[in-house]
Protein backbone atom coordinates (compact mmCIF):
# COMPACT_ATOMS: atom_id res chain seq x y z
CA UNK A 1 0.00 0.00 0.00
CA UNK A 2 1.57 3.70 -0.57
CA UNK A 3 1.14 6.20 1.73
CA UNK A 4 -0.74 8.97 -0.17
CA UNK A 5 -1.62 12.54 1.11
CA UNK A 6 -4.97 11.33 1.25
CA UNK A 7 -3.58 8.50 4.12
CA UNK A 8 -1.50 11.34 5.77
CA UNK A 9 -4.39 13.65 5.87
CA UNK A 10 -6.47 10.69 7.55
CA UNK A 11 -3.86 9.65 9.92
CA UNK A 12 -3.23 13.25 11.35
CA UNK A 13 -7.07 13.75 11.40
CA UNK A 14 -6.91 10.23 14.05
CA UNK A 15 -4.26 11.57 15.78
CA UNK A 16 -6.21 14.78 16.48
CA UNK A 17 -9.06 12.68 17.48
CA UNK A 18 -6.80 10.68 20.04
CA UNK A 19 -5.88 13.59 21.65
CA UNK A 20 -9.30 14.61 22.13
CA UNK A 21 -10.55 11.74 23.86
CA UNK A 22 -7.33 11.17 25.95
CA UNK A 23 -8.07 15.43 26.91
CA UNK A 24 -12.00 14.53 27.79
CA UNK A 25 -13.69 14.50 30.82
CA UNK A 26 -14.77 11.13 30.74
CA UNK A 27 -11.29 9.62 29.70
CA UNK A 28 -9.89 11.94 33.02
CA UNK A 29 -12.68 10.68 35.26
CA UNK A 30 -11.54 6.70 34.31
CA UNK A 31 -7.74 7.77 34.49
CA UNK A 32 -8.84 8.88 38.59
CA UNK A 33 -11.24 6.08 39.18
CA UNK A 34 -9.08 3.21 37.95
CA UNK A 35 -5.99 4.73 40.16
CA UNK A 36 -8.47 5.06 42.97
CA UNK A 37 -9.17 1.04 42.89
CA UNK A 38 -5.83 0.26 42.27
CA UNK A 39 -3.41 1.92 45.00
CA UNK A 40 -6.09 0.57 47.77
CA UNK A 41 -4.00 -2.58 48.62
CA UNK A 42 -7.01 -4.05 50.23
CA UNK A 43 -9.57 -3.44 46.86
CA UNK A 44 -6.55 -4.67 44.91
CA UNK A 45 -6.78 -8.08 47.33
CA UNK A 46 -10.26 -8.25 47.47
CA UNK A 47 -10.39 -7.76 43.07
CA UNK A 48 -7.58 -10.78 42.89
CA UNK A 49 -9.98 -13.27 45.36
CA UNK A 50 -12.88 -12.51 43.13
CA UNK A 51 -10.54 -13.35 40.25
CA UNK A 52 -9.34 -16.46 41.51
CA UNK A 53 -13.22 -18.03 42.44
CA UNK A 54 -13.94 -16.70 38.81
CA UNK A 55 -11.92 -19.43 37.66
CA UNK A 56 -13.74 -22.36 40.09
CA UNK A 57 -17.00 -20.87 38.99
CA UNK A 58 -16.05 -21.16 35.05
CA UNK A 59 -14.93 -24.84 36.45
CA UNK A 60 -17.72 -25.10 38.19
CA UNK A 61 -20.11 -24.19 35.35
CA UNK A 62 -18.64 -27.02 32.85
CA UNK A 63 -19.69 -29.77 35.70
CA UNK A 64 -23.18 -27.92 36.85
CA UNK A 65 -24.64 -29.13 40.30
CA UNK A 66 -23.03 -32.47 39.53
CA UNK A 67 -19.86 -30.72 40.78
CA UNK A 68 -18.58 -31.65 44.03
CA UNK A 69 -18.30 -27.63 45.45
CA UNK A 70 -21.47 -26.39 43.60
CA UNK A 71 -23.19 -24.99 46.70
CA UNK A 72 -20.16 -23.58 48.07
CA UNK A 73 -18.55 -21.81 44.99
CA UNK A 74 -21.74 -20.57 43.79
CA UNK A 75 -22.69 -18.80 47.49
CA UNK A 76 -18.82 -17.88 47.99
CA UNK A 77 -18.65 -15.76 44.06
CA UNK A 78 -21.96 -14.04 45.07
CA UNK A 79 -21.07 -12.74 48.48
CA UNK A 80 -17.27 -11.50 47.27
CA UNK A 81 -19.46 -10.18 43.87
CA UNK A 82 -21.29 -8.46 46.40
CA UNK A 83 -18.48 -6.97 48.27
CA UNK A 84 -17.12 -5.54 45.38
CA UNK A 85 -20.60 -4.32 44.60
CA UNK A 86 -21.03 -2.39 47.48
CA UNK A 87 -17.60 -1.09 47.58
CA UNK A 88 -18.04 2.66 46.55
CA UNK A 89 -14.72 3.14 44.48
CA UNK A 90 -15.53 -0.28 42.52
CA UNK A 91 -19.13 1.95 41.83
CA UNK A 92 -17.39 4.95 40.61
CA UNK A 93 -14.95 3.14 38.30
CA UNK A 94 -18.26 1.11 37.20
CA UNK A 95 -19.75 4.65 36.17
CA UNK A 96 -16.53 5.73 34.79
CA UNK A 97 -16.43 3.18 32.35
CA UNK A 98 -19.69 3.13 31.32
CA UNK A 99 -19.44 6.79 30.44
CA UNK A 100 -16.09 6.44 28.55
CA UNK A 101 -17.46 3.90 26.21
CA UNK A 102 -20.96 5.73 25.74
CA UNK A 103 -18.25 8.43 24.50
CA UNK A 104 -16.28 5.90 22.59
CA UNK A 105 -19.76 4.68 21.33
CA UNK A 106 -21.14 8.28 20.16
CA UNK A 107 -17.41 8.79 18.03
CA UNK A 108 -17.96 5.31 16.33
CA UNK A 109 -21.64 6.20 15.20
CA UNK A 110 -20.46 9.55 14.11
CA UNK A 111 -17.29 8.38 12.32
CA UNK A 112 -19.43 5.13 10.95
CA UNK A 113 -22.74 7.65 9.54
CA UNK A 114 -19.82 9.92 8.13
CA UNK A 115 -18.24 6.89 6.16
CA UNK A 116 -21.90 5.77 4.91
CA UNK A 117 -25.49 5.71 6.46
CA UNK A 118 -25.53 2.23 5.54
CA UNK A 119 -22.39 1.40 7.79
CA UNK A 120 -23.58 -0.72 11.03
CA UNK A 121 -21.70 0.35 13.90
CA UNK A 122 -21.97 -2.05 16.98
CA UNK A 123 -22.34 -0.41 20.35
CA UNK A 124 -22.62 -1.27 23.92
CA UNK A 125 -25.40 1.14 24.94
CA UNK A 126 -29.07 0.60 23.26
CA UNK A 127 -30.03 3.84 23.51
CA UNK A 128 -27.19 4.77 20.48
CA UNK A 129 -28.78 2.21 18.25
CA UNK A 130 -31.35 3.52 15.83
CA UNK A 131 -33.78 1.66 13.92
CA UNK A 132 -33.38 1.44 10.62
CA UNK A 133 -37.53 0.83 10.44
CA UNK A 134 -39.98 3.16 10.66
CA UNK A 135 -42.76 1.51 10.36
CA UNK A 136 -43.53 0.71 13.93
CA UNK A 137 -40.93 -2.59 13.90
CA UNK A 138 -41.07 -5.60 12.44
CA UNK A 139 -42.47 -6.83 15.29
CA UNK A 140 -45.04 -4.82 15.34
CA UNK A 141 -47.90 -6.78 13.13
CA UNK A 142 -47.51 -4.39 9.94
CA UNK A 143 -45.89 -4.22 6.53
CA UNK A 144 -42.11 -3.56 7.53
CA UNK A 145 -39.50 -2.10 4.85
CA UNK A 146 -36.65 -3.24 7.11
CA UNK A 147 -34.25 -5.55 4.88
CA UNK A 148 -33.60 -7.42 8.07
Amino acid sequence: MMITSDWVMILEEVEELNKMIRSSEQFENLKMAHQAVYTDAELVRQVDDFNRMKDQYEDVQRFGKYHPDYKIIMKSIRVKKRELDINDKISALRIAENEYQDLLDEISLLVGKTVSEAVKVSVSNPFFEKSSCSSGGCGSGGSCSCSA
